[in-house]
């Protein structure tokens, strides 16, 4: 036994427990970012534009509230077609907080445990995840087509004096091929 031991075993342990303390708090993933300043139900509308240059009408809500652990993005969108048809699409995904801080895995569906767990996309399903950098809450969707291209959906949602600013935009095979900026007013 080493003389340190023998002769300071009070100051051993507790130098031994403190080691130990730190060393848990380096291994524990740091707390998330706040969404709060992000909760609320916005409304907007732009022209969608088409790689061609087409613009498309349409109509979009999100309502982003806070759940135990992440968060809930449910969003709206009507897309108005020139030929007189309206397309009425909705959406609404959970997140929860991941070990990274400020990135946050989608809770897309159970497991055979009854876990919430993102989708496959190996199997068509998107993948989705978000993140929050500074002002800006991101949302990503990622889809794999049957020959392994991919498309990427990006949804930025600034925050923004009475509102947010949104920018999309969906590359293909890392193309951009739509894109979309507008204001969302806050209800």
């Amino acid at each position: 036994m080493s003389n340190l031991v023998r002769t300071y075993p009070l100051k051993c342990f507790v130098f031994c427990i403190g080691a130990l303390f730190l060393a848990v708090l380096i291994g524990r993933p740091s707390h998330a970012a706040d969404i709060s300043p992000f909760v609320g139900d916005y409304i907007g509308s732009a022209n969608v534009v088409d790689n061609d240059g087409t613009e498309t009408p349409r109509d979009m809500s999100v309502s982003i509230q806070e759940r135990k652990n992440g968060f809930n993005v449910s969003w709206t969108t009507t897309t108005y077609k020139a030929d007189g048809r309206i397309k009425n699409q909705k959406f609404s995904i959970d997140f929860k907080e991941s070990d990274r801080a400020d990135v946050f895995s989608a809770a897309m569906k159970l497991n055979v445990f009854g876990h919430e767990v993102p989708l496959d996309p190996m199997q068509g399903e998107p993948f989705v995840w978000g993140r929050i950098d500074g002002g800006t809450l991101t949302v990503f969707s990622l889809f794999i087509d049957e020959t392994g291209g991919y498309e990427l959906q990006q949804y930025d949602r600034t925050l923004a004096e009475g509102g947010l600013n949104l920018s999309f935009s969906r590359f293909r095979n890392g193309v951009k091929s739509r894109s979309v900026e507008t204001f969302l007013k806050k209800q």
